[in-house]
């Protein structure tokens, strides 16, 4: 069975040591406790007659109601996640208000074997965060990318 795929873009701001970057929490009751590792580059699954590239433009507007800015996407690569989805990712900058974002939802059974079905958000947070910081936060896989971006920057 081939990996799940999945693209998205990170979005950032700044310059040198004042570099941010948008992160997303994953929302969801799994994650609601967490923090360090919980974070996330907006992104999501796409089908083998997709575009990763488009892919990863519709998984933006998706998971936060906005569309991604306009400029220049830069690949990031890819990276294999802990449970065998392979990530790819583009650097994007620009800026976005996190006050204004809409995210996606998803509905999951919970609490598990209750039969009751809920709503949760994608995200339940979006914020920016310097390189550094997010490299705490991010999930342990993709701090990769911050990587990779401070290497264009």
């Amino acid at each position: 069975m081939a990996a799940k795929r999945s693209a998205g873009i990170l979005l950032h701001r700044g310059t040198g040591d004042d570099t941010e970057v948008l992160l997303g929490h994953m929302g969801g009751p799994f994650w609601a406790r967490k923090d360090a590792g919980a974070w996330t580059v907006p992104k999501g699954e796409y089908a083998d007659d997709e575009e990763p590239v488009a892919a990863a433009r519709r998984e933006f507007l998706e998971e936060l109601g906005l569309p991604a800015p306009d400029g220049e996407l830069a690949p990031l690569g890819e990276v294999r996640q802990s449970g065998g989805k392979v990530v790819t990712v583009w650097a994007l900058e620009g800026d976005l208000d996190p006050s204004a974002v809409v995210p996606g939802t998803f509905e999951l059974e919970w609490p598990p074997r209750s039969g009751r079905v809920q709503e949760f958000p994608e995200l339940d947070r979006v914020a920016w965060f310097p390189l550094a910081e997010a490299g705490e936060k991010l999930v342990k896989a993709q701090r990769v990318f911050l990587d990779r971006l401070a290497a264009l920057r």
